[in-house]
């Protein structure tokens, strides 16, 4: 069984960075397609960052040249490092993992609602970001 623990999230000013981990269980780093998703206030679903085995790591516009998606293969953690953070950074962070990691599509209600289809998934960590 696949098991996903993000951590690293809180409560900081704009400008500052944070630095969020997902702890995997039950998986081969480099073996399938992992991803972070944001779930903001009043805003869809947005699919952050993602990487594919063997590819380059993909970045929204929203968060490209501050954002960068590592995986330490020996610990088996995914990390997102996050700098000069935004207050519109703020939401509910989650790792995902599955074969294939997408968008979410546009009838999805919110990020939980659509990472649920996918292999693995964690509960979320909070991200605030104060201006």
């Amino acid at each position: 069984e696949v098991q996903l623990v993000e951590s690293g999230g809180g409560s900081v000013q704009a400008g500052e960075s944070l630095r969020l981990s997902c702890t995997a269980s039950g998986l081969t780093f480099g073996a399938i397609d992992m991803g972070w998703y944001r779930q903001g206030p009043d805003v869809k679903c947005e699919l952050v960052s993602s990487i594919s085995p063997g590819g380059e790591p993909y970045y929204a516009d929203s968060v490209k040249g501050r954002f960068r998606l590592s995986q330490d293969s020996a610990k088996n953690i995914m990390y997102l490092e996050m700098n000069v953070l935004k207050p519109e950074d703020t939401g509910v962070y989650y790792c995902a993992a599955d074969e294939v990691i997408a968008p979410p599509a546009p009838r999805a209600a919110d990020c939980l609602q659509w990472i649920q289809l996918f292999r693995s998934w964690g509960q979320g960590t909070q991200v605030s970001v104060f201006s």
